[in-house]
């Protein structure tokens, strides 16, 4: 019989010391009623300590809610929801909130790519300019030693799979050209004010000098939305379409969507920024003081024109848990195929070799992996794969022991806070 935790939450008013962040009086869910039973491979027991410490940073307010989610097997051992959806409203967190899951959308549009891989209509060493025809030759910016830069031919054509690994040399507009993609207007991740299709943007992205050479760095940046850009080309839809046909509807996840529904707005969790004293809530779009992206974003009332398969979607920690189960088991669920069982095998090895990354961890096709467990420093499994996004959240899948972990909170930026750290200690000492 397996323990599922849950959090029993409600609006209790108590004044808490908020350890240097803030001292105001703030109300707060109490703590969760746990069960004490043991749960095979993971101990309810020694979860007891995950949600005192997320708690804790809610009552210090260094978060103010946060969703974690964690199967093993495909079954939730660990299900809890902490603090606050809407801190000032007084609205609690609430396991079915939906969240801006950022970069966690390319995993998904990773795998699209490597359906229509599947199908026959790609291939990983495919240049983009097959597909893209305004990509077919692109020019790389060299720093000069005084200053300014050279534009110089990239060496070799930019290919699919060097946008899957972030090996294209394709930043989010820093590098030695960064004033061109500035004064192109083409700079960060966040695409949802955009009153046009991302297809526009990424095709004059192609003219702006590069930060490097193909195939011989990691650069982490606008590689997603290009593939995302080449899913709809190939697919001749559009990314959402698409998205939604081919994964989200048949996984059954159905509060994921690159914008918000109307009817579900009053379960989008709030934005925090961490400063100096304390959290402070995002601003609302238009706003003083807003600037992209850090506000509340347009997903509700935005022109819902640019999916972004870098980093647009909004999810739920149950959605998205139902997609790394698919990853896990091998590209299947509840009896339907999505990718063969060698796909992802491909998908979650490592493809940069030699090029340097994080100290034991490589990164496969939409996913980092983790290769040298003492090398990457921190408690988990050689095999595991996973990634986050920009507004703090977190997700892995660790195929040796059967689990899937989601982490889902709003915070932007994110200031000193150790969290994901302490997530994964907490989660790993409770493994039996």
């Amino acid at each position: 019989m397996r323990a599922f935790v849950t959090h029993v939450l409600s609006g209790a008013l108590v004044a808490t010391a908020l350890c240097g962040w803030s001292n105001v009086s703030v109300a707060r869910p109490p703590a969760p009623a746990l069960s004490a039973t043991a749960t095979p491979g993971l101990s309810a027991e020694r979860l007891r300590r995950l949600s005192e410490t997320l708690q804790a940073y809610v009552d210090q307010g260094r978060i103010a809610g946060a969703v974690v989610k964690i199967q093993q097997d495909g079954r939730d051992v660990y299900s809890e929801a902490f603090g606050w959806r809407d801190r000032e409203k007084r609205a609690a967190m609430r396991e079915d909130d939906i969240f801006r899951i950022a970069s966690q959308s390319k995993a998904l549009t990773s795998v699209a790519a490597m359906m229509l891989m599947e199908e026959g209509k790609l291939l990983l060493d495919d240049p983009v300019g097959k597909h893209l025809p305004e990509w077919a030759s692109t020019n790389v910016a060299v720093a000069k030693p005084g200053g300014g830069y050279d534009v110089v031919p990239a060496k070799r054509p930019i290919t699919i799979r060097d946008l899957m690994t972030h090996t294209a040399g394709i930043s989010y507009g820093s590098g030695p050209g960064e004033k061109a993609w500035q004064d192109a207007g083409i700079t960060g991740w966040y695409f949802a004010d955009r009153n046009e299709p991302v297809a526009s943007v990424v095709a004059r992205m192609a003219r702006l000098p590069m930060a490097a050479q193909p195939g011989e760095s990691f650069v982490y940046g606008y590689n997603t939305d290009i593939l995302g850009v080449i899913v709809e080309k190939v697919s001749g839809q559009s990314l959402a379409a698409f998205l939604d046909a081919r994964l989200i509807r048949p996984l059954g996840m159905k509060d994921t969507s690159f914008y918000l529904p109307r009817d579900k707005a009053d379960r989008l969790a709030t934005v925090y920024s961490a400063n100096a004293s304390g959290l402070q809530r995002a601003a609302e779009p238009g706003a003083a003081g807003e600037s992209r992206p850090f506000g509340q974003g347009h997903y509700l009332n935005g022109p819902r024109l640019a999916f972004s398969g870098g980093a647009g979607l909004l999810s739920t920690a149950a959605d998205y848990s139902r997609f790394l189960e698919m990853l896990r088991r091998g590209g299947e669920l509840d009896g339907r195929r999505y990718l063969g069982r060698k796909t992802v095998e491909l998908m979650t090895a490592d493809h940069l070799g030699d090029i340097g990354f994080n100290p034991g961890m490589g990164f496969g096709l939409g996913f980092s992996i983790r290769e040298d467990l003492g090398r990457a420093g921190a408690p988990g499994s050689e095999g595991e794969f996973g990634w986050g996004g920009a507004y703090h959240s977190t997700y892995w899948v660790d195929p040796e022991e059967r689990l899937t972990v989601v982490y889902l909170t709003q915070l932007l930026p994110a200031g000193n806070v150790d969290d994901h750290g302490k997530l994964r200690a907490l989660i790993y000492q409770a493994v039996e």
